[in-house]
């Protein structure tokens, strides 16, 4: 196993509790309340801008040049690119970027994000990276096993647009990439001893998650 399947198998309720959760099953089977989804999209839009800032970390976190360029892609991939094609999702969702750029943080996105930067600011990148991995590589394999459901990618399913992206080869290489860099970094800086402390930073990524979905399920915008 890779690190990321270590870590997954060494705390499976926490992994269990981000992945199984009703949100999610909800995209799946095109009963998530749209208003739910609304929610989500607007936090994601402001949780993006804080990945951005623990990319930015991973810049001066980072052992060697290497490190920091593939930090600073990150950075750039968010800030350049996928804030942009996120306010062209929101708008099929009837979210204009004032909207997004007007919103509050909700409780939830500000508790996981801080955390996540915090985690960098007290460790290393493998700390920081170990925190990021649920998000980066869960989402694949969310939506992977989304897209394998009867009609989870039906035009019937408001939700298959998303369950496309994530399930698709391009985001698909983009986790394969994290869970290289994972067993990259844990080359040079995991210890058994370690790796008890690191599956709880995956842990509570993975229960921050599944606080986040729930944050959507529950909270319901007009």
């Amino acid at each position: 196993m890779d690190l990321f399947d270590r870590l997954r198998a060494a705390r499976p309720d926490a992994w269990a509790a981000y992945v199984e959760h009703p949100f999610v099953a909800g995209l799946g089977d095109g009963t998530l309340p749209e208003a739910a989804f609304r929610t989500y999209l607007v936090q994601d839009w402001l949780f993006l801008i804080q990945f951005a800032r623990a990319y930015a970390l991973a810049v001066f976190k980072g052992r060697n040049l290497a490190d920091m360029r593939r930090a600073a892609r990150g950075v750039s991939a968010i800030l350049d690119t996928e804030m942009d094609l996120h306010v062209r999702f929101a708008a099929g969702w009837g979210l204009s970027e004032t909207d997004l750029e007007q919103a509050d943080e909700l409780p939830a996105t500000t508790t996981y994000t801080r955390w996540v930067i915090d985690t960098g600011l007290r460790g290393d990148l493998l700390d920081l990276q170990v925190a990021l991995a649920p998000c980066i590589v869960g989402y694949a394999e969310i939506a992977r096993a989304l897209a394998s459901r009867p009609g989870a990618l039906a035009a019937a399913n408001p939700y298959a647009p998303w369950i496309a992206e994530y399930s698709g080869d391009a985001y698909g290489e983009v986790a394969v990439a994290a869970r290289a860099h994972l067993d990259e970094l844990a080359a040079h800086a995991l210890t058994e001893a370690r790796f008890e402390a690191l599956a709880d930073v995956f842990a509570r990524a993975c229960r921050l998650e599944a606080d986040f979905w729930e944050m959507g399920w529950r909270v319901r915008m007009p």
